[in-house]
């Protein structure tokens, strides 16, 4: 795991600016850092190095091809390196390192194979000598961040945005188009970001820049299409009985562990007590019994405390389990810096309990598997059978006539009834979703835009849709990136198996009755971990990762933090939001209680932005973001 950055440049080149680039991502690669230039095409590549495999230096980055045509700047882990090791023919290997057999299979089979074999999460800057092009690539579902853009004249490239604004003559001016998409979800949507003029490369991506780089000479692809896979699925199901598939499903999963084991430093994983982490845990106990490392986190709380089913759980897999107690007082210390993170606006408040368990798994092990995507691949949200049921009642009604309805309630003015108008006049199950998820009529209100919903009909029934959805979008840009920047904050890889190629491609062929059946939800996943943990240890009531979000905000000093950004929002007097609709939200809130998620996606906008300011100051501008 590392962070990469680069650019491309007309001017003279400078080692003091990439250098500077790769300083702002120590965190992701404490290890060690490099940089190759190439003077002619004004291609320069940078890297920090988190060791995990091969910790010698063969294994340093930007890494030159064994036959000088490619060099590689690589975030990332691949998994089946074995395969494409054996898959790339004869060669004299240097060292042990996934990226030169990465790098040697790119030389040897090409890239858009190379791509295809390659099971692992990446972010790669590949740049060919011979064709003197730059290829920018990121894995099929966007595990590993890239973020690239313009600044002047010059092309630039980074694993995280605070690396470029390391670069001379970033101008930090907020992109306001995309605040509407970050308050409905609390987080920005690929391929935008919060800087104009910077965009997020999608998953599945490939990005071609040609050099000398100007206008004309980018071209963007995709390698891997999940959408297409998921409408591929669908067209070819599984066929195969439950209990054929659960035999299948525990064998692409045992596989999949097997191969995210490998490493050359301490490993570990996540045990919250849920479903989805315990079947990782228990796979990982049966491929290296009694040397597993399981870390969790507590609450006082017990609402939100599943540490002492993970304890029992840890206890019946015979792993070496650490536990750690947070007391409220120290959640709540998390929150002022937490926006600092993510390095743009982001708002999900499992965000603080992920960085508090990476931070403690970091005291003994480099990396950590999760259980992280069985939500969203096995239908593990409570909400999706409420939606699928409200969506059979309101389609009875003709969409002309409910159409009509919705606006008329949309027009009285108050915020539930509004709301109730927006969801008569959905069009499919993704738009009602998005309607009761996320839509609050707020958002307009507090940007004085209409919020962009996503209308297009996926395929697949009703179960299907909703999942799709949230393994194209939600996955991605919330659960990702969260999981992503957390780890990383503390120098810490995160491993995801469920999110292997295989185990991805038959979940979305399953049918949607082996995930829901109307009574259970992720039926398939606990039927495999019920083959290594007796079910009473785990079948309970989901409570999943979350933190008591409106009490805190409503009392001591979270409150009083809250209350100083949303009655004196930067934001708000820049420009960036409608001032008297921050205070008017913040007052309906105090009142009622109304709407603490979107309070809180406001006031993560709003430490982020007074966070850039001060970052402004530092720099001797003496001014806020320009607007």
């Amino acid at each position: 795991m590392c962070g990469i950055a680069g650019y491309i440049s007309k001017r003279k080149l400078d080692a003091s600016v990439i250098r500077g680039m790769t300083d702002a991502l120590t965190h992701r690669g404490p290890d060690a850092e490099g940089s190759w230039a190439d003077a002619e095409s004004g291609v320069v590549l940078g890297h920090r190095r988190l060791s995990i495999r091969d910790l010698s230096a063969n294994g340093a980055q930007p890494m030159p091809s064994h036959d000088g045509r490619f060099v590689m700047a690589y975030n990332g882990e691949i998994y089946n390196a074995a395969e494409l090791k054996e898959a790339s023919g004869e060669t004299k290997w240097n060292g042990s390192s996934d990226t030169e057999i990465l790098l040697e299979a790119f030389a040897a089979l090409g890239v858009e194979k190379t791509l295809q074999l390659a099971k692992g999460m990446f972010a790669i800057a590949l740049y060919d000598r011979e064709k003197k092009t730059l290829l920018l690539m990121r894995d099929r579902i966007g595990e590993k961040p890239l973020y690239y853009g313009r600044i002047g004249g010059d092309f630039v490239f980074a694993s995280e945005v605070g690396a470029l604004a390391a670069f001379p003559g970033f101008d930090p001016e907020p992109d306001a188009s995309v605040l509407p998409r970050y308050l409905l979800y609390g987080y920005i949507p690929a391929p935008y970001s919060i800087y104009k003029g910077i965009r997020k490369l999608m998953p599945g991506a490939i990005l071609k820049i040609t050099c000398p780089f100007g206008e004309g000479r980018q071209k963007m692809g995709r390698w891997y299409d999940l959408k297409k896979k998921a409408e591929e699925a669908k067209e070819h199901p599984f066929r195969g009985s439950f209990a054929e598939a659960a035999d299948e499903l525990e064998r692409l999963l045992t596989e999949s562990v097997r191969g995210q084991l490998a490493s050359d430093v301490p490993l570990g994983a996540y045990l919250s007590g849920g479903v989805d982490s315990a079947t990782v845990v228990a796979l990982m106990s049966r491929l290296r019994p009694g040397d597993v490392r399981s870390f969790s986190i507590g609450f006082t709380e017990e609402k939100y405390n599943e540490a002492k089913e993970a304890a029992v759980i840890a206890e019946c897999l015979g792993t070496k389990h650490t536990e750690q107690i947070v007391t409220e007082a120290e959640l709540k210390e998390v929150i002022p810096g937490i926006s600092g993170v993510y390095g743009e606006p982001f708002a999900d408040s499992s965000q603080i309990p992920t960085y508090l368990v990476s931070k403690l798994a970091r005291q003994q092990v480099t990396v950590s598997l999760s259980g992280d995507a069985g939500d969203e691949l096995f239908c593990g949200y409570r909400t999706y059978p409420q939606i699928a049921g409200l969506w059979r009642g309101v389609r009875m009604v003709p969409h002309p006539l409910r159409d009509a309805a919705g606006k008329l309630l949309q027009g009285a003015g108050i915020p539930q009834i509004h709301r109730a108008g927006f969801c008569l006049r959905a069009s499919n199950i993704r738009e009602l979703k998005e309607a009761v998820w996320h839509y609050d009529p707020y958002i307009e209100r507090l940007c004085g835009e209409r919020v962009p919903i996503r209308h297009e009909v996926l395929a697949g029934d009703d179960a299907q849709q909703m999942l799709t959805d949230d393994i194209l979008c939600y996955l991605p840009e919330d659960i990702l990136v969260k999981v992503d920047r957390a780890g990383m904050a503390v120098s810490l890889e995160n491993r995801i198996p469920m999110l292997d190629r295989d185990v991805l491609e038959f979940a979305l062929s399953l049918p949607s009755e082996y995930k829901y059946d109307g009574r259970t939800q992720k039926k398939i996943l606990k039927e495999v971990l019920g083959r290594y943990v007796p079910r009473e240890l785990w079948e309970r009531p989901k409570k999943g990762f979350a933190v008591p979000l409106e009490r805190w905000l409503r009392e001591g000093d979270t409150a009083e933090w809250a209350a100083e950004l949303m009655e004196h929002s930067h934001a708000a007097a820049d420009g960036l939001l409608r001032n008297g609709a921050v205070r008017g939200l913040w007052k309906d809130f105090v009142g009622t209680g109304r709407a603490p998620r979107l309070v809180w996606n406001v006031l993560m906008l709003e430490q982020w932005y007074r966070d850039q300011y001060e970052k402004n100051k530092d720099r001797g501008t003496g001014t806020r973001l320009s607007l």
